[in-house]
């Protein structure tokens, strides 16, 4: 269903299962899927999918251009999972020549009032994103991350799975998978543990993980400090997870705890 005052165009791609609402508008290279709903004054443009199931609030902007001077109008694209959230005032960027040309989206994510997904960002599953976020240029954000509301996360940052950012934190440098992240300039506080009990992970290998975790951030020398423990816990999926988000880009400044 289509209200007769949204302006949509005919090349656009629409599910005669979704559901558009007064005032909106709809670009040539749009593709909706089965079962979204836009419920009215929302812009969606560019090459951008959005997914089954995905409900977009009021005032949202959608793969609009990407805030960045270096585009130059080459081609990008916008990727929005099934079953997502995206409240009022939300802003999503489509990519860049630089970082990929394209921005993902994954599903069953809630994007709060206001915040912004900036290009070349890749955004797992149960992901939530609170109230006037922004993620810079070329963020990952793992799965079923939780970030506080007015907090920012600064371009090119690393998030790792079930890593919890609390209110008003500012995210220069990555946080562990399951870490706890805090400050106005981040550091770590220790471990997401009512988070890893919620996913049913056995207690064994969570005392296990917080053994590791203060294995590895005992000193300022955490590089060496894997090394060190390198083996002792390789039947343990968490600290392995941990062990390979850190070697992964050892480029990047890993979040540590404030000592």
């Amino acid at each position: 269903m289509i209200h007769k005052s949204s302006i949509i165009s005919p090349k656009a791609k629409i599910s005669k299962q979704a559901k558009i609402g007064p005032f909106c508008f709809v670009g040539e290279n749009v593709h909706i899927k089965e079962n979204v709903e836009l419920i009215s004054n929302v812009h969606v443009e560019g090459n951008t999918i959005i997914g089954k199931g995905t409900k977009i609030f009021p005032f949202a902007s959608i793969g609009t251009q990407p805030q960045d001077l270096k585009y130059n109008g080459e081609a990008n694209s916008l990727e929005i999972g099934e079953n997502n959230l995206i409240r009022e005032y939300v802003t999503i960027n489509p990519g860049t020549k630089g970082g990929g040309s394209k921005t993902i989206i994954g599903n069953n994510c809630l994007f709060m009032i206001s915040s912004h997904v900036a290009h070349d960002c890749v955004v797992g599953n149960n992901v939530i994103i609170a109230n006037n976020v922004p993620l810079g240029g070329h963020v990952t954000i793992e799965d079923s991350v939780i970030i506080g509301g007015n907090s920012a996360v600064q371009q090119f940052t690393r998030v790792g799975r079930l890593a919890m950012i609390g209110g008003m934190t500012g995210v220069l440098k990555d946080v562990i998978p399951f870490g706890l992240s805090f400050g106005n300039r981040n550091y770590l506080e220790g471990l997401n543990l009512i988070g890893l009990r919620r996913k049913k992970y056995e207690n064994q290998k969570i005392m296990e993980l917080n053994q590791a975790y203060k294995e590895i951030f005992r000193d300022e020398n955490f590089h060496d400090n894997l090394s060190k423990i390198n083996g002792q816990f390789k039947d343990n999926e968490l600290v392995n997870e941990v062990i390979s988000f850190i070697e992964k880009d050892k480029k990047r400044p890993i979040c540590t705890p404030k000592k």
